[in-house]
């Protein structure tokens, strides 16, 4: 399969409409198949296996995308991990050749896939785990810390970059709490390391069972309910707890 062309892509499903995935648009969602990491509280664990077939073909995509022009605002590319494909590039191509705005969701594995794909995309949603002494812990993965970082630099870099043009980069940063993988003084110390980085809009998740494995793999039992009470909230522009 050629590497200019979205056909290559291995697509796990698609949501025809989704308010969620992208705050404030309408949208449809397509997940994409493989991730390297196995964060132990996944959503989507079935998402993971980069072998896994397809579940439908990039034309069945283009053709529904094609009778919603006019009516949905944008498309967002989810996973599993979505630069994990090389046929992402022209799939968010197509995307913005019909007149819908392209979001992201990525976990930062592949930094250097994630700056050339970003000029491309108008939302970003980032995954930032934990601090970085409990990274591999969650994702199952060394060097794991190090590349998302990274990709929140290059994030962060792009946003200032387009700020103030007619294609500004909007983003999030979303970390999920259990206590395994974070704790109240890790969630501060997390906080006051994004500020410090620039970060203005954070979305703390409280963790949730629907769709995780049982038991969850690498969790140290149960997620105990964590305070956010130590959490810099004043230091960002935007602050969400869900």
């Amino acid at each position: 399969m050629r590497s200019d062309s979205p056909e290559g892509l291995r697509i796990a499903g698609l949501t025809r409409l989704s308010t969620v995935d992208w705050p404030d648009k309408l949208a449809a969602t397509v997940f994409l198949q493989g991730c390297p990491w196995d964060c132990f509280y996944c959503h989507n664990p079935a998402l993971i296996p980069p072998r896994a077939a397809a579940a439908m073909s990039w034309g069945e995509v283009a053709a529904f995308l094609d009778t919603r022009v006019g009516l949905l605002d944008a498309v967002v590319f989810s996973g599993g991990e979505p630069t994990m494909q090389a046929a992402l590039r022209p799939a968010m191509v197509a995307v913005r050749e019909r007149g819908f705005a392209v979001g992201l969701h990525t976990g930062g594995a592949y930094p250097r896939q994630l700056a050339r794909i970003l000029p491309l995309a108008d939302w970003v949603g980032l995954d930032i785990k934990a601090t970085a002494g409990n990274y591999a812990a969650v994702t199952g993965s060394t060097g794991a810390s190090e590349r998302a970082w990274r990709s929140l630099e290059l994030v962060l870099a792009q946003h200032a970059l387009r700020k103030g043009t007619d294609r500004p980069l909007d983003y999030e940063v979303r970390t999920t709490v259990h206590s395994t993988a974070i704790d109240e003084s890790g969630l501060a110390d997390l906080g006051c390391r994004l500020a410090d980085a620039g970060v203005q809009s954070w979305a703390v998740q409280r963790f949730r069972e629907t769709g995780t494995r049982t038991p969850l793999p690498r969790a140290a039992g149960p997620s105990r309910e964590a305070s956010l009470a130590g959490i810099p909230t004043a230091r960002f522009a935007r602050f969400m707890v869900r």
